[in-house]
């Protein structure tokens, strides 16, 4: 399991104290502003002097970064959290922790496939389930459907509605 987690993006400045916005990849921009130290991709630690939510975007000051011109040097770069500094509720996951499970019939046990990527809709997110065939067929993300997620051995069992996969057989 990665430890640090592409989290968001640095799409521009903010101001002329340093300050810039980032396009929050996470169900919620408070999950940032609630962090101390974000990460760039060569591992450089970036201390949060102050976060806050601004819409759908968060806008961060860090640490050694007091006007507009260091600042415009972060814009284009992604930013990683680390994984033991997220508290997850039980029944929440990371969507990287989800891709490449295997998706399992509860009742029957038929390997339906892998899932291959999470589409957040609003109301509950859609797996999207790889056939062996190379198909792919959608399945809601709701206790209804989804009976058990083990990340640790690599399975999710699901029940799946009534005509659910047959676009698949």
């Amino acid at each position: 399991m990665q430890q640090r987690i592409e989290t968001g993006r640095i799409v521009t400045t903010h101001g002329v104290r340093g300050e810039v916005k980032i396009e929050p990849w996470s169900d919620s921009p408070e999950t940032l502003v609630k962090l101390k130290t974000l990460y760039l991709a060569d591992g450089t630690a970036m201390a949060v002097e102050r976060c806050r939510a601004a819409g759908a975007m968060v806008i961060c000051k860090f640490k050694g970064y007091d006007d507009m011109d260091q600042a415009n040097r972060l814009r284009g770069k992604v930013v990683f959290l680390d994984r033991s500094d997220i508290k997850l509720a039980p029944g929440q996951y990371f969507i990287c922790d989800l891709v490449g499970l295997k998706v399992v019939d509860v009742d029957t046990a038929e390997e339906y496939g892998t899932l291959c990527e999470v589409s957040p809709t609003g109301a509950n997110d859609v797996y999207h389930i790889r056939r062996p065939d190379g198909r792919e067929t959608l399945i809601p993300a709701i206790p209804l459907v989804v009976i058990s997620t083990d990340i640790e051995n690599g399975v999710m069992t699901i029940r799946p509605l009534e005509g659910l996969m047959d676009d698949a057989d």
